[in-house]
C-alpha cells in the first residue's frame, strides 16, 4: 500500500490509500527534459516523475538528462544537453544510445530544444535506439509549418505518446497522423493530503480568517493577472477583508529580457485602483511542498489565463487534489479537469466574470464547501499513486520484450516458393502477397541461387528445377552489347534498363562463382563457370568498395577449385588491394573503417579481405580484414547485448549514422563475415557477434519483434522506429535464410531439426507473427 507524502495530520477527509501489484522486472527509462533547479513547470514534472514513480515502483530507475541554456547549474548525477548546440544533442543521443536504458522518454515543448521552434530535438531523436516515449505538453491548434513539421516528424518516431488531455490526443490523431493505439492519455499527477485544512494553514501565515484567493506560477506577460487586479475593486465591496496572494518568482526569460518591470506594472495598477493592500507578493521560487503549503492556505484558486491552448497546468491540478473551488478561464485542461461543475468558468480577460463568479462563492458558504469537495473528490482519479501507476503501465507497453533463445532450425522453402514463380523470384511484398507492380530484380535471383546452392530443405528435383529457373534470369540479365549485367524487370518480362548498378553486377559475379564450387548439379555447375569466364574481365573498370567486394568474394571462391586460375586471381588482389589501401588511408584513432561512413552490407568489405587473404596466402590482408571486421561487428552491438545494424536512415553520414532502418540484409552481412572470420582463426567472439546478429531475427532487437518465422521461410522487411516493417520482401527472406546457413558454419552442433524444435519454434513466434 501506498500513502501520498507531505500531509500535516487529519481531519474529516484523510489521504487516499492506494494499493497496486507490484512488478518485478527491473526497468530504466532516460528522460529528457528540463531539470531542477531550472525553475520552469516542465522542470519540476520531470522532478516530479522521477520522485512518484521512483516511490511507487521500486523497479523503475530514471536516468535523467537536462537541457540547459547555462541559466542553472546541473545537479550531480544529471547529464546536459546544451539547448543551442546541435552537436550536444548528437552528442547526447550517442551516449544514451551507450547505456542499457529501456527507453527514452522526452517532454515536449517547442521552448526547451535549440533551433526555430526547438527542431534540434529532431537531431537527437533520429538517434535515439531505444524505444522512444514522448509527452506532448502542449499541442496547438493552429501550428506554424515549421511546428506541424517538428510534431509530424515527432510522432513519426514515438513508440509511445503521452497526453494529458482527451483533445490533445483528438489533435494528434486527427492532425498529426498519430496511431490512436499508441497514445495514452495520462492527466498531470497531483499529491494527497487531507481535505478541509484552510484554517491551520492560514493561521500559520497570519491571514486569521480572510478569504484568501490565490494565483501561482512563474509570473510572465499572458498569465492574466492583469483581469485579476481590475475585478479586485468590486470585489471588495462586497468582501473589503479579501486578500490576493500572487505567489511565484517572475519567469527567468522574462527577468532576462525586461527585469521586473511586468511585476512592478502591476504593483502600479492595484495601487491606483486603491486595492494594493489586498494584495501579497511572493516573490521567489517554491519548493513543491512550501508550494502545497501555500495552496492549501487558499479558498478560491485563479487561473485567469487568456491562451486557450494551455494543454496542462501543473498548479490547477494541484488545486483540485487540494479541494480548492476554482475560477479559470476555459483552456483546454480546465475545461477538461473542471467538467461537470468541478470548477467555475469565465471568459478569457472578463473582469466582471472574475468578479462575479468570485463573489458568488463567498456570498453563499454552503456553495463554497460543495465546490471545493467536488474538487477533491475529482482529484482522487489525479493523485501521484493513480499517476504513477498509469506511467508504469506505460513504460512497460513501450519496452521491448525479446523472445528467449530460440532453436536453430532450418527455415522452411515455402517463403521463397511463396515469392517466385516460372520467371524467377519477385522483388517485393505487400505483407506476405508478392507485389508484381514492382516485377523482379538481378540482385534478388541471384541471392535465390546462393540460398539454392546449398539449401537441404527441399529435395534434389525441386532444387535443380529453381536453380535453373534463376540461371536463366541471369543468363538473360547479360547485356554483352554494354559488358554488364541488367537489374530490373518488369513483370511483362521487359527489362527497364540496358545495365544496372556496379553492385548488382559484382554480387552477380560472386553468385557464378558461388554456383561454380557449390550447386550439386554439375551442369548448373558449368554453366556458372562459363558465364563467370565470360563477364569478369568486363568488371576490371568497377571501383565501388562494395562492388569490390563482391568481385573478390566471387573470385576468392572461385581460386578454391581453380587455384591457378589467372582472371580470378587478378580479380582477388584488385580488389583486395584496393580495400586494404582504403582501410589504411581513412583509418585514424576512433575509427577503423574503409569509408568516412558507413552504409549497407558493410561487412562485405572485412569479408572480402579474409576471403583473399585465406586463397591467396596475405596475411596483411587477412589481419585488416579481422580487424576492421571486429570494429564494425563491436558497433553493431548495443550496450544491452543485442545487435543493433546501421540504419538505412543513416547511410552516408560521416563518422556515424542513425539506428533506423534497420534491415535483414544487414543481419546475414555480419552472419556471413562471422562465419568466414572464425573459419580463418577460429576466436569465438566470432560465435558472440554472429548469434547477436541471428538473434536479431526472433525479437533480440531494438523493439522486441519477431521478423522472422522458420516455420513460414518468411522474414518481415525490417525494423523501424516504431516496430516491424510487415511486408515480406525477397531479399529479407532470402537474407534471413542464408543466414541460417552461415549460423550452421558458427554452431554447427545447435542446429536442431526435429518435429519438436520446430514445434517449440512455432509456438514461439505464434504470438508474434500472423503467418499461417
Amino acid at each position: 500500500m501506498f500513502f501520498a507524502h507531505g500531509s500535516k495530520g487529519e481531519d474529516q477527509h484523510s489521504s487516499t490509500i492506494v494499493s497496486f501489484p507490484r512488478r518485478q522486472a527491473q526497468r530504466c527509462v532516460t528522460i529528457i527534459s528540463t531539470y531542477p533547479p531550472r525553475k520552469c513547470g516542465l522542470a519540476t514534472f520531470a522532478a516530479d516523475v522521477v520522485e512518484q514513480v521512483g516511490a511507487h515502483f521500486d523497479n523503475v530507475k530514471f536516468n535523467i538528462w537536462a537541457m540547459t541554456n547555462g541559466d542553472a547549474a546541473i545537479p550531480e548525477g544529471v547529464n546536459a544537453i546544451c539547448s543551442s548546440d546541435v552537436e550536444s544533442h548528437r552528442t547526447a543521443a550517442a551516449a544514451i544510445n551507450a547505456t542499457t536504458t529501456d527507453a527514452v522518454w522526452v517532454q515536449h515543448e517547442f521552448g526547451i530544444y535549440g533551433g526555430p521552434d526547438g527542431e534540434m530535438i529532431i537531431d537527437l531523436v533520429d538517434r535515439i535506439a531505444a524505444p522512444l516515449i514522448i509527452t506532448f505538453h502542449t499541442v496547438l491548434e493552429d501550428p506554424s509549418d515549421n511546428q506541424r513539421r517538428i510534431i509530424d516528424h515527432l510522432v513519426s518516431r514515438a513508440s509511445r505518446i503521452m497526453v494529458m488531455s482527451p483533445l490533445s490526443r483528438d489533435r494528434l490523431t486527427e492532425r498529426h497522423h498519430a496511431p490512436h493505439e499508441i497514445i495514452d492519455v495520462i492527466e498531470h499527477g497531483a499529491p494527497d493530503r487531507p481535505f478541509g485544512r484552510e484554517q491551520q494553514f492560514k493561521a500559520e501565515r497570519g491571514l486569521g480568517d480572510r478569504p484568501v484567493l490565490t494565483t501561482f506560477g512563474l509570473l510572465g506577460r499572458g498569465k492574466g493577472l492583469e483581469a485579476v487586479i481590475e475585478a479586485l475593486p468590486a470585489i471588495l465591496r462586497s468582501n473589503p477583508d479579501i486578500c490576493y496572494r500572487i505567489v511565484g518568482a517572475t519567469h527567468p526569460n522574462l527577468v532576462a529580457s525586461e527585469g521586473e518591470r511586468y511585476r512592478e506594472e502591476l504593483m502600479q495598477r492595484a495601487e491606483q485602483l486603491g486595492v494594493a493592500h489586498a494584495i501579497e507578493w511572493e516573490n521567489r521560487f517554491l519548493n513543491t511542498d512550501e508550494l502545497l503549503d501555500q495552496l492549501e492556505a487558499c479558498d478560491i484558486y485563479l487561473t485567469p489565463y487568456p491562451n486557450l491552448q494551455q494543454s496542462t497546468s501543473g498548479t490547477l491540478s494541484y488545486a483540485v487534489a487540494l479541494g480548492k473551488a476554482v475560477v479559470s478561464t476555459p483552456y483546454i485542461h480546465a475545461r477538461e479537469l473542471l467538467a461537470g461543475g468541478v470548477g467555475v468558468l469565465i471568459e478569457p480577460q472578463s473582469v466582471s466574470g472574475i468578479a462575479d463568479a468570485v463573489c458568488s462563492l463567498l456570498a453563499d458558504p454552503g456553495t463554497l464547501a460543495a465546490q471545493k469537495l467536488r474538487a477533491y473528490d475529482r482529484g482522487r482519479q489525479t493523485i501521484w499513486p493513480r499517476f504513477a501507476e498509469a506511467v508504469e503501465q506505460m513504460i512497460e507497453q513501450t519496452v521491448s520484450r525479446p523472445l528467449s533463445k530460440t532453436a536453430l532450425v532450418q527455415p522452411s522453402f515455402d517463403g521463397v516458393r511463396r515469392m517466385s514463380d516460372s520467371t524467377g523470384m519477385f522483388q517485393h511484398a505487400l505483407g506476405m502477397i508478392p507485389d508484381r507492380r514492382h516485377g523482379y530484380c538481378l540482385d534478388d535471383n541471384v541471392r535465390a541461387l546462393m540460398l539454392l546452392n546449398v539449401t537441404t530443405a527441399i529435395g534434389t528435383s525441386e532444387q535443380t528445377d529453381r536453380s535453373t529457373v534463376c540461371a536463366s534470369f541471369i543468363q538473360h540479365a547479360w547485356n554483352p552489347d554494354k559488358g554488364l549485367f541488367r537489374n530490373f524487370m518488369g513483370f511483362d518480362r521487359s527489362w527497364l534498363e540496358d545495365f544496372g548498378s556496379e553492385d548488382s553486377n559484382g554480387r552477380t559475379v560472386w553468385s557464378l562463382a558461388h554456383t561454380a564450387v557449390n550447386n550439386p548439379n554439375r551442369e548448373i555447375r558449368e554453366w556458372a563457370t562459363r558465364l563467370y569466364d565470360e563477364v569478369l574481365d568486363h568488371c576490371a573498370t568497377l571501383d565501388s568498395p562494395r562492388t569490390l567486394a563482391f568481385i573478390t568474394l566471387g573470385a576468392s571462391a572461385m581460386l578454391q577449385v581453380r587455384p591457378a586460375h589467372g582472371p580470378s586471381l587478378r580479380a582477388a588482389e584488385r580488389g583486395a588491394g584496393i580495400l586494404a589501401h582504403l582501410a589504411g588511408q581513412s583509418r585514424r584513432p576512433d575509427w577503423t573503417w574503409f569509408e568516412a561512413m558507413l552504409a549497407y552490407d558493410n561487412p562485405r568489405m572485412p569479408q572480402a579481405l579474409i576471403a583473399a587473404g585465406m586463397a591467396l596466402g596475405r596475411n596483411d590482408w587477412l589481419e585488416i580484414g579481422l580487424d576492421t571486421l571486429r570494429w564494425i561487428c563491436e558497433r553493431q552491438i548495443a550496450a544491452a547485448g543485442h545487435f543493433r545494424p546501421i540504419g538505412s536512415e543513416g547511410f552516408g553520414q560521416d563518422y556515424g549514422h542513425m539506428p533506423f532502418d534497420q534491415q535483414p540484409l544487414e543481419a546475414q552481412a555480419a552472419l556471413d563475415a562471422c562465419a568466414a572470420a572464425f573459419a580463418a582463426d577460429g576466436g569465438p567472439h566470432w560465435r558472440r557477434y554472429g548469434l547477436a546478429a541471428w538473434n536479431w531475427f526472433f525479437g533480440a532487437n531494438d523493439r522486441g519483434e519477431v521478423l522472422a518465422d522458420p516455420v513460414s521461410g518468411l522474414c518481415r522487411d525490417g525494423l523501424n522506429p516504431r516496430g516491424a516493417n510487415l511486408n515480406c520482401g525477397a531479399e529479407s527472406i532470402l537474407a534471413f535464410q542464408l543466414g541460417y546457413h552461415s549460423m550452421l558454419a558458427l554452431v554447427p552442433d545447435e542446429g536442431q531439426h526435429s518435429g519438436d524444435a520446430v514445434e517449440k519454434l512455432k509456438k514461439q513466434v505464434s504470438r508474434a507473427l500472423a503467418y499461417p
